[in-house]
């Protein structure tokens, strides 16, 4: 099959009407094999190629096969075979020219597709991010504070009479330590933000959810909201997209917070990872708030389907078409005695990405 998209649509046009016509003479079978041959050129060369197919077979077809010394009785039978062959063969060409038309249409469409549903996750995230800037610049702003002090504190060590250079050294760590948190904080949300071409890795779905909760803790503890995990530690990693799984686990996140806001009681937001069987990794994200919609819940992955005042309707449908895309499933259940859950899996195998 490679071979054939390799060589050149013409020359395969000749080549599959040479073929055809030394299948063809020794059976006379000029109209099926000829045929067979404008519809490989059609196929793999394309409309002008499938026409060369065509006038090729029609010059053979007349010059090798009408012009045998036929009986009387028979000759207007190969004179009708031949005006067969020739609709049929324009007829296929058509055919095979539309179905080509048809496939890249239907592959450009798919391509704006992916494109406006990557446009569109950008700018959910880019609104929900925003709708935590507040709790962000908090968790950046504890390190660069941390830094400042332990800076001050560094200096003091060494502005003594006799400077105290282990404790200097100690608290020179300890800026450099607080000075990297931070610039991990600030790629995280980099890499949230950025834009591109979906980068296909191997990955850690439990260094994924430790880079969330860096993010999102301090918005969770505003809303009085504890955060428990329970991660599986023999976790394979998939081949997926960083980003985008990502922005999968922080939408579930965020929607948990969200739900436990306004309830009284316990609110806990617990995230689990484990293997399920020998080739997925499953990953949950429950919480003790309102619970699904009653009489709804079907319609939570659907466009536009929101409970939430001024929310779009998008983010969960958004995280379930990314997770299909990773070769998983994303679905949702009602905990007990109140909440929701929401599990997806990841396959751990390439062939379940290709």
């Amino acid at each position: 099959m490679k071979i054939i998209f390799k060589l050149h649509p013409y020359v395969l046009a000749t080549i599959s009407c040479g073929v055809a016509l030394a299948v063809a003479w020794p059976i006379d079978a000029p109209v099926s094999s000829f045929l067979l041959a404008v519809m490989v050129s059609s196929l793999f060369g394309g409309l002008k190629p499938g026409l060369l197919s065509v006038g090729l077979s029609a010059l053979s077809f007349n010059y090798f096969f009408l012009r045998r010394t036929l009986p009387p009785a028979v000759e207007p039978a190969i004179y009708l075979r031949f005006v067969v062959f020739l609709g049929a063969a324009l007829l296929v060409t058509g055919l095979m020219e539309i179905k080509r038309r048809v496939e890249e249409s239907r592959n450009h469409a798919e391509m704006a597709l992916r494109q406006a549903q990557a446009d569109l996750a950008r700018v959910s995230q880019a609104t929900t991010m925003g709708e935590f800037t507040a709790s962000l610049a908090h968790e950046v702003k504890q390190p660069i504070a941390a830094a400042v002090t332990d800076a001050n504190t560094c200096l003091r060590w060494l502005r003594r009479d006799r400077p105290e250079l282990e404790e200097a050294c100690e608290a020179a760590s300890r800026v450099v330590k607080d000075a990297t948190r931070a610039a991990e904080i600030i790629s995280r949300i980099h890499l949230l933000f950025k834009k591109g071409a979906p980068q296909q890795g191997w990955v850690s779905v439990n260094e994924i959810i430790r880079e969330m909760l860096v993010l999102l803790r301090s918005e969770a503890t505003r809303c009085s909201i504890s955060i428990r995990t329970k991660l599986a530690g023999d976790l394979p990693e998939v081949m997926g997209d960083r980003v985008q799984l990502q922005q999968v686990l922080m939408n579930l996140m965020i929607n948990g917070i969200d739900a436990m806001k306004e309830v009284d009681g316990t609110r806990e937001l617990m995230i689990t990872s484990q293997r399920v069987g020998n080739e997925e990794v499953m990953v949950s994200v429950s919480d003790t708030g309102v619970g699904l919609p009653e009489q709804q819940a079907h319609q939570i992955f659907d466009p536009f389907f929101t409970t939430k005042p001024h929310g779009t309707g998008m983010g969960l449908r958004i995280s379930r078409s990314v997770v299909e895309s990773h070769g998983g499933r994303l679905w949702a259940a009602d905990n007990l005695p109140r909440g929701a859950s929401f599990y997806f899996t990841l396959p751990t195998k390439i062939e379940a990405n290709e």
